[in-house]
């Protein structure tokens, strides 16, 4: 049996959604009672063989009965303060479950001493699901494509994406090509102990991310690089908590840096297929980046 945490989220979705999809059983697990989970979960349970149970990542004893009789488990969680203690938490659960495999969902640069906070907690969680005898699979993703949504409202009230990128490119990937690869190390051996970063065909500057934009949707779009701060600011208006809004400062810093600019070829050398390019995923989804 397989155990999909996260399951209310994007990436954690999309698994279970692919794994549905080819007719194997799976659980989907959910935190519950809350309304969106609620509503997310109802539509997750509508898909053959998916079964939805409620567990909490920070405490062991919720995850007694979901991860009974699991013998493989993808560790999805929110970036938020307490991910690194959740995921190890879970990591202990799973041990004492006998879980066999665990497929840890990573950021791509998990460095123990990053300046960047969820890189760090990567790091730490992935050292903790090494060091617990679980055979792991780290796949350590770039930015996710389904990002630039967040540029929605800018693209339509400015006709641009606003980010303090500057000339730094970075080599982002569709969530969808994380979801098939997940599904086929959970489906296929040889994958234990591996270490996969997994990232699009190209790395690219936001001058080049606008032009793709551009191109797929038919409406002029241009790059407006910001200030850190002025980013930050934009994304308290939006809602964003400080502790995210901090995280995602340090991210772009790193990011400046070049950190994420490398292009993986785990994908087609491994797995023997070619990762989505960034038109094709705005051509995709045209409709959405028009608003």
């Amino acid at each position: 049996m397989i155990l999909v945490t996260g399951a209310t989220g994007l990436n954690g979705g999309l698994v279970i959604r692919r794994l549905a999809e080819k007719g194997i059983p799976v659980r989907a697990l959910v935190r519950e009672p809350d309304t969106r989970n609620a509503t997310k979960a109802d539509t997750l349970r509508s898909l053959p063989g998916v079964t939805v149970v409620a567990g909490d990542l920070a405490d062991p004893a919720s995850l007694a009965q979901a991860l009974d009789g699991v013998d493989k488990a993808v560790l999805i969680s929110s970036s938020d303060a307490a991910m690194a203690d959740a995921q190890s938490a879970f990591v202990d659960a799973a041990k004492v479950a006998s879980v066999e495999h665990i497929v840890k969902l990573s950021g791509i640069m998990p460095e123990l001493h990053s300046e960047f906070r969820f890189a760090r907690m990567h790091g730490q969680i992935e050292k903790h699901l090494e060091e617990s005898g679980i055979a792991f699979t780290h796949l350590r993703a770039g930015e996710f494509m389904q990002a630039y949504f967040r540029q929605i409202p800018n693209i339509v009230a400015r006709g641009a994406i606003l980010l303090p990128m500057e000339d730094a490119r970075i080599a982002s990937i569709d969530a969808n090509d994380v979801a098939i690869v997940t599904v086929d190390i959970l489906t296929s051996p040889g994958h234990e102990g591996k270490i996969y970063p997994l990232t699009g065909p190209e790395a690219l500057t936001m001058t080049e991310v606008a032009e793709r934009l551009t191109t797929a949707t038919g409406v002029p779009i241009r790059y407006m690089n910001v200030a850190p701060e002025d980013a930050k600011a934009a994304q308290r208006a939006a809602g964003f908590p400080d502790y995210l809004v901090d995280g995602l400062g340090e991210l772009f810093a790193e990011r400046s840096h070049g950190k994420e600019s490398t292009v993986s070829t785990v994908i087609p050398d491994i797995f023997g297929w070619q990762p989505t390019s960034f038109l094709e995923f705005a051509t995709r989804n045209a409709a959405t980046f028009r608003g």
